[in-house]
């Protein structure tokens, strides 16, 4: 009988991967932290219902993408493909509107989507997400747009842009779309078949074709920037100016539509020159009817999501590392110095000490070689002679200086081993 893998479209995270994952999540929840963003838990799966209303019947992602299925109970239930749908549920459900003035959301975990893998693109992915609920000001697109640039420079990423545009709102993109579908019809045979089927269904996403004739075809196709009433040019200009306040560059994407129904005014896409075809690191943008379709209160919002893949992946291209070296590696040889080596770890982990404990029982000589591979800063050795004198050998790994003290005493002096430990991390150390 053969062994069993992963289905096609998911993929193992292993411990070497985790750790960017891991320092990825650390960076984002102290920079939401300090804007005042509380974290939020939705479900994995809600009704299907849900995603049809918000997102959007005509989107791909609804027609072609979603994992749909009938429950026990017959209900028809769906795995979230994204996650700003079950945080306005969430939202509405729990009234926290009620809890007055502005929500400000984030969230982080696995969307389900049955599409083509690829490098980046996983049918399980990752998101990082935020929601600020209860705002038509244009700083809170500024605002949500400035946090994720300081989440990716945070991580040292660069060779990044930002894309914005506004797709309008309810008035505005009537409008536009007859004037789209007027420019675009004369050339359907020459669009991609995806594209000719849009034509009817939903223009816009014509201009987010990849096909390079198409692209061709729409790059003479009218502006919707053209096409905005005089609220929606306010409130668009006011989000560049303040970018512009802010020193954040970007530049004006008129193609710019992203790939759900509910977005209104500002969209935007921050997206890196190193990762090809799948280039978009963090994308979102306002949907100011989102609330009230899905049953609330008419009620503003804004948000983006990051899309955890292709950030580890580019992390990775960098050599963006966030290890963090090891304070102490034990090796130990010998029932009773095997016992208190145990001990020992335990105890100085408690401390506030990051420690391994080599278990291999193997003769010192491979130990030490483990102990050089951890990159840990110190060493500690117990043998037959330590066990019976309660001692253990302290190896400092950068400078080979190494010295016998009691265990006692070790335990007594941790800020003193804090603060050395502290120095040979150091850079200057």
């Amino acid at each position: 009988m053969g062994s069993i893998q992963a289905l096609r479209g998911t993929r193992d995270i292993l411990p070497e991967e985790v750790r960017y994952w891991q320092w990825v999540e650390a960076i984002a929840r102290q920079i939401l932290s300090r804007a005042a963003y509380q974290e939020i838990r939705p479900p994995i799966f809600e009704q299907t219902d849900l995603f049809e209303r918000g997102i959007g019947e005509a989107t791909d992602v609804v027609g072609k993408e979603m994992y749909t299925f009938l429950d026990k109970g017959e209900r028809s239930v769906t795995l979230r493909p994204e996650g700003t749908a079950g945080v306005v549920r969430a939202f509405i459900e729990h009234a926290l509107h009620a809890q007055g003035g502005v929500q400000r959301l984030w969230y982080i975990g696995p969307m389900f989507r049955y599409e083509r893998p690829g490098a980046g693109r996983q049918r399980q992915f990752h998101q990082i997400g935020v929601e600020v609920i209860g705002s038509a000001d244009p700083r809170a697109d500024a605002e949500v747009i400035a946090i994720a640039t300081d989440i990716l420079q945070a991580l040292g990423l660069k060779n990044l842009r930002l894309d914005i545009n506004s797709v309008g709102n309810s008035d505005d993109r009537p409008r536009y779309r007859g004037a789209l579908v007027d420019y675009l019809t004369p050339y359907k045979d020459e669009l991609d078949p995806d594209s000719q089927e849009r034509l009817t269904r939903n223009p816009l996403r014509i201009l987010d074709s990849k096909d390079k004739r198409t692209q061709e075809i729409v790059a003479q196709a009218p502006s919707i920037l053209d096409y905005l009433g005089e609220g929606s040019k306010r409130h668009f200009e006011q989000v560049q100016q303040l970018l512009s306040d802010l020193g954040i560059s970007y530049q004006l994407n008129p193609c710019l539509v992203r790939g759900l129904d509910y977005y209104t005014h500002t969209a935007f896409e921050i997206i890196s020159d190193d990762l090809g075809s799948q280039a978009t690191v963090c994308g979102g943008g306002r949907y100011d009817g989102l609330v009230e379709e899905l049953g609330g209160s008419s009620t503003s919002a804004v948000g983006w999501a990051i899309g955890l893949e292709r950030l580890i992946i580019l992390l990775q291209q960098n050599q963006e590392s966030p290890r963090q070296r090891l304070d102490f590696y034990v090796v130990s040889r010998g029932d009773a110095a095997e016992a208190q080596a145990l001990k020992l770890s335990q105890q100085l982990r408690q401390a506030g000490f990051s420690v391994q404990l080599d278990l291999s029982g193997s003769a010192f000589k491979k130990q030490f070689a483990r102990a050089d591979r951890s990159a840990a800063v110190a060493c500690l050795i117990l043998g037959d002679e330590e066990a019976q004198t309660q001692t253990v050998k302290l190896k400092w790994m950068a400078s080979k200086e190494q010295s016998a003290i009691a265990i006692a005493d070790l335990l007594e002096k941790t800020d003193e081993l804090r603060s050395q430990i502290e120095s040979f991390k150091s850079p200057c150390g």
